[in-house]
């Protein structure tokens, strides 16, 4: 287990202040943080105060569930567990509330869940699990849905494009929209190249595009903020600043050593995602890939420069490529845009990873090549080796449970994965557990030493095949 970091001293007052922000943290190396502030996010700019929490740990206590991390699946297992099944539950985060992947995404909601697009769950699973999984995504979106209507988030409806970039991309969506169309009974249409920028954005890349309408952007860290707000109405205790140092499991009671004391619980659901710490709990050993996902945000444009850009529509878009790009224009008139980008924390900052933002909006909408960039970030995605996530009791003989692995579409799933994995604490029954999300843990790697090896290896086989081949 990582060692206490220096800045956070458990024996005095000042080990509990906000620590810097550290912008080459790397999940696979770092040491666990404690209190550091946010990362320079445009969400982070734009939100508002953060609600009131209720501090750090700082003393010993029992707790009859324990939720570690406090991104949209924290919260939301946490919000489940009061709401529905009436257990108050302690959410122990490291940093700042909402501090990971939740506060530094692209704040798009789809229909999804996981890498595989519905095509590859019938490939993977057959078409009767295939449809059943269908069903209990649409349900859980919807369900995220219903959790975005309660709260002030900068909801943007209007679904959801996927762009072609290159021609030889058509045929795979136009498979992809058909499967939707004639097997799951979704409304998605193609659209040509002049219909997209006609009614949409002018896309200069795009050769065409599939709409499909379930999608809604929002603005994810008022999002979060509102998840927050929810649960502590309802009597969940949300401590900052208490990293799981330590972690002992005696007699059935798990012992979470914190910097300010041992929180002692039954039960226990882990929501870390990206920025699981290296040793916190054997069951997550090997289990996921953190990916580094890079964004920036424009400036507000002018009504001018819009017009001139071609944007007629914030609804948001994710391109053809493997290591894809996602953009929007969100309700300020602030251009988004995020892809992939270092393999390593230690490279994040590395000036190269902007330039591929930058390129590729402007290769998009060229008349936007001098408009400023006022937000530049970067945090890490979770994604399991099978490309889809889990949500599990890995041990039966253990009160341990997780839910991970949405590889960059956690957005809304996470919603619906903090639900089942509430209900899973409980103990509830359901015909769902079957489906392979819930059914399995998540594949281990093989080779984990040497992921960032093959990592570096696929990054350039993508880009050959998504640019030149």
């Amino acid at each position: 287990m990582a060692a206490i970091p220096e800045f956070a001293d458990p024996s005095s007052p000042e080990g509990f202040q906000e620590s810097p922000y550290d912008p080459r943290y790397d999940p696979l190396v770092s040491k666990t943080g404690c209190g550091q502030a946010y990362a320079p996010t445009y969400w982070v700019g734009t939100a508002g105060p953060p609600p009131e929490d209720d501090g750090p740990v700082r003393n010993d206590f029992d707790a009859d569930v324990v939720v570690i991390g406090s991104g949209f699946t924290g919260l939301v297992t946490a919000l489940n567990l009061a709401k529905e099944h009436g257990v108050s539950a302690v959410v122990l985060e490291a940093n700042r509330a909402v501090w990971g992947c939740s506060s530094r995404n692209g704040g798009q909601g789809q229909n999804a869940s996981g890498r595989l697009y519905r095509s590859q769950w019938i490939q993977r699973w057959g078409l009767d699990v295939a449809k059943r999984l269908d069903t209990e995504i649409r349900e859980g979106f919807e369900y995220w849905q219903s959790l975005v209507a309660t709260i002030d988030c900068d909801a943007q409806p209007g679904g959801h494009l996927y762009t072609a970039h290159r021609p030889k991309k058509l045929a795979f969506l136009q498979n992809e929209c058909r499967v939707m169309r004639d097997v799951f009974g979704y409304d998605t249409r193609m659209l040509s190249r002049e219909a997209l920028h006609e009614r949409y954005v002018e896309d200069q890349e795009a050769v065409g595009a599939l709409h499909e309408q379930e999608g809604v952007g929002v603005h994810p860290l008022k999002l979060a903020f509102g998840y927050i707000r929810q649960a502590r109405a309802l009597g969940v205790k949300i401590h900052p600043c208490s990293p799981v140092l330590g972690w002992e499991t005696r007699d059935g009671i798990h012992h979470l050593r914190t910097p300010g004391g041992t929180v002692r619980a039954r039960r226990v659901a882990v929501a870390t995602g990206g920025y699981t710490p290296q040793g916190l709990h054997p069951s997550l050993t090997n289990r996921m890939m953190p990916i580094l996902s890079n964004s920036m945000v424009t400036r507000p444009l002018t009504a001018d420069e819009r017009a001139e850009a071609g944007l007629k529509s914030t609804v948001f878009i994710t391109d053809t490529r493997t290591l894809r790009f996602y953009y929007r224009l969100l309700p300020d008139g602030s251009m988004q845009i995020g892809s992939r980008s270092a393999l390593t924390g230690a490279d994040a900052q590395n000036g190269r990873h902007l330039e591929l933002l930058k390129n590729g909006l402007y290769r998009k909408f060229p008349r936007l090549r001098d408009v400023p960039i006022a937000y530049s970030w970067w945090g890490w995605v979770d994604v399991s080796h099978d490309m889809m996530p889990r949500v599990v009791q890995p041990n039966p003989d253990e009160l341990v449970f997780y839910a991970f692995g949405y590889g960059g579409n956690g957005v809304s799933s996470s919603a619906n994965a903090g639900r089942r994995l509430a209900e899973r604490v409980v103990g509830k029954d359901g015909k769902q557990w079957d489906l392979p999300i819930y059914n399995s843990p998540l594949p281990g790697h093989l080779f984990a030493p040497f992921r960032r090896l093959g990592q570096a290896m696929l990054y350039k086989y993508y880009y050959l095949r998504d640019e030149i081949l």
